[in-house]
């Protein structure tokens, strides 16, 4: 059945049981590259094959032409944890200026209301697509992330660096999304017909620069070991037969290995299929899973314009060379580390170097 949000209101016993299916291609048949994924056609098939009487929602993160993107983390948990909020404040859903993805497709309250998750996404570069690893990057918060801004003014450093030193912070700090399924299909076409007799790159110049041999994954489901381990740090169960790889098109040009393609010149759908019904399976038989205690679920964040004037002026203090006393700031430029006082930060390095 169709996702319906307002049943995360009901106590768990009472509301349907609930899988969000992310197809993670970059590619979308609108503006460059004209043509739909393989994940697309995929998770569309697996939305159809899963038990109709779930709630099933599901979402593709192909790019299309002037949609946000997702941004990227500005890894505040390595200036403190507490500076980190769940869900993430670095950002607001339709913002006008720094548009961003994760907010506009309400993608932290689905994730929570989702009992498990499915992620079906190409192998690009021995790695994740650039926007699954966005997502799961932004989804640091839902690990020890702050559920309380409050408590830091929006964004503090200094306030946050408090709070994670206090007792306050052991009740605060936890897996937000814990006891959730994730399971994992990942694809690729082994480098297409790109590559000659020995494995090495046909167009290669310096043949001894690529060594075949120590290319770094014997599985290449091990493409995919960043984002689940992720998830098990976070508390989100991978099982290993829910993780898994297929690979198809090896040989073939790029133009011959499209969705159409996986349709009709491959076993992939009842590989998929398979996986689909573990998927189901497993997920059907753990049940479904207590929402924590601080939700991104009817989440909605604070007004904080008097706080970000406040912000404001910390930046413009610093860029002048007063940092808060006592602050990291303060203490690099003492020590002469980073050199980053300025009052125009979108300057680019490389252009202030060839001002000086």
């Amino acid at each position: 059945m169709k996702p319906n949000d307002e049943n995360g209101n009901l106590p768990t016993s009472e509301r349907p049981f609930r899988v969000l299916i992310i197809s993670g291609s970059d590619r979308r048949q609108y503006n460059c590259p004209g043509v739909d994924s393989k994940s697309r056609a995929l998770m569309l098939r697996m939305a159809e094959r899963l038990p109709q009487d779930w709630e099933i929602d599901y979402e593709d993160l192909g790019n299309v032409y002037a949609r946000a993107r997702i941004q990227t983390c500005n890894a505040c948990v390595s200036t403190s944890m507490a500076l980190c909020i769940f869900p993430c404040n670095c950002y607001e859903k339709n913002s006008r200026g720094e548009p961003d993805l994760m907010w506009d497709l309400d993608l932290y309250a689905r994730l929570d209301l989702a009992d498990a998750w499915a992620i079906v996404g190409p192998v690009n570069w021995y790695a994740p697509t650039s926007n699954l690893k966005a997502m799961f990057d932004r989804l640091v918060c839902i690990n020890g992330g702050n559920p309380r801004e409050e408590l830091i003014e929006h964004k503090d450093a200094e306030l946050a660096k408090r709070l994670e030193h206090s007792p306050e912070w052991e009740h605060l700090s936890r897996n937000h999304l814990e006891g959730r399924t994730a399971g994992f299909y990942c694809y690729g076409d082994g480098g297409g017909d790109e590559l000659d007799e020995e494995g090495r790159p046909k167009k290669l110049r310096h043949k001894h620069y690529f060594d075949p041999a120590e290319e770094p994954f014997e599985n290449e489901r091990d493409t995919y070991a960043p984002l689940v381990w992720q998830c098990r740090y976070s508390g989100i169960e991978v099982p290993d037969h829910l993780w898994r790889y297929k690979e198809f098109g090896r040989g073939k040009k790029y133009s011959d290995n499209q969705a159409e393609h996986m349709a009709t010149e491959t076993d992939v759908f009842a590989h998929f299929d398979e996986w689909t019904d573990a998927f189901a399976h497993f997920v059907g038989e753990k049940g479904k899973v207590e929402p924590g205690e601080f939700r991104a679920y009817g989440y909605e964040a604070p007004g904080h314009l008097m706080k970000d004037i406040k912000a404001k002026f910390r930046e413009i203090k610093t860029g002048l060379g007063y940092p808060p006393e006592g602050s990291s700031p303060d203490r690099q430029e003492e020590l002469g580390l980073n050199k980053d006082l300025t009052l125009t930060p979108k300057k680019s390095e490389g252009e202030k170097l060839r001002e000086e």
